[in-house]
């Protein structure tokens, strides 16, 4: 398992498919290449000061560590978007996010994920009534 460092990874990684959980986005993206897994974790700044952000990608990196050998697919790329609520989250409660997003992962279809489904359409707007 190898992780991923280079920015470019990371912004092809989110091009591929989202499972969000309380915790966590994971983000999921096979590659063409047949090496390796390799994971990547992120924490903003909204997330908090440094101290809180080192503690959610430290966390992150026990629940891979822990659940991922058998569950992480080879030749794909995984990135792991931490969120506030892994700061209070009981760790076994973030494991078993962590496994059931990978199942949710296995049961979508091959491309979902793509650009094409985080695009929203606009509603149509009525004119107002101003007959009044």
């Amino acid at each position: 398992m190898e992780r991923l460092r280079q920015r470019t990874d990371f912004l092809a990684a989110a091009s591929g498919a989202k499972i969000a959980t309380a915790a966590f986005v994971l983000q999921a993206r096979e590659r063409a290449d047949g090496g390796p897994v390799r994971i990547g974790f992120t924490v903003s700044k909204k997330v908090g000061n440094a101290v809180e952000r080192n503690r959610v990608r430290r966390r992150l990196r026990e629940i891979v560590k822990l659940s991922a050998d058998a569950a992480l697919r080879s030749s794909h790329d995984y990135v792991l978007i931490g969120r506030r609520a892994a700061l209070k989250l009981p760790f076994d409660r973030m494991v078993a996010e962590f496994g059931g997003a990978l199942r949710r992962l296995d049961r979508q279809p091959a491309g979902a994920g793509e650009r094409a489904s985080t695009t929203r359409l606009r509603q149509p707007t009525l004119p107002k009534d101003t007959s009044q």
